[in-house]
């Protein structure tokens, strides 16, 4: 019943998330909207990696099943984030990083395992180059590279996610 929903669920949430991160960068969305956000986005993962667990046992699978399960307590920590003082800009650092970095160890599995790989080695060095736009302007102080960087990144993941799933 949900397998449907689980393959073509991320094609849409993926482009979504990285246009509300790069919005919310952008200072055009309050921190309690990205507070909900972020604990629709672990109930969504849960329950993603418990009906999908069966189907993703083995191969490339297994490996994004295990991104996922690690994506629920990097967005766990990013709720959390949002309603503590002490450590907040950390586990915020965790929620952004993680998901800009986690997806770059599928895709470079994934291109590695498949035919014409190129889109998935494409995918892992966006998530790369978008991660390190976003920590130099952070550092530097650069504030359109805290919109650019979510960009370059949910550009590249919106290709690989929906690749994959044209491919299933």
């Amino acid at each position: 019943m949900l397998r449907r929903p689980r393959e073509l669920g991320p094609p849409m949430l993926v482009p979504l998330a990285w246009t509300f991160a790069a919005a919310a960068n952008a200072g055009a969305v309050s921190d309690h909207t990205l507070f909900i956000a972020h604990v629709v986005m672990a109930v969504m993962l849960a329950v993603f990696a418990v009906t999908g667990r069966r189907d993703m046992r083995e191969g490339t699978l297994r490996v994004w099943w295990s991104l996922i399960v690690v994506g629920f307590f990097v967005t766990a920590a990013g709720a959390v984030g949002f309603q503590v003082e002490t450590a907040s800009d950390l586990l915020l650092g965790v929620a952004l990083y993680g998901w800009m970095l986690l997806p770059a160890v599928g895709f470079l599995d994934t291109g590695r395992r498949a035919t014409d790989g190129g889109v998935y080695l494409a995918g892992a060095a966006g998530c790369l180059l978008g991660a390190g736009i976003t920590a130099v302007g952070t550092f530097a102080g650069v504030d359109l590279a805290a919109v650019a960087g979510p960009a370059v990144v949910g550009v590249a993941q919106t290709a690989g996610i929906v690749d994959a799933a044209a491919r299933s």
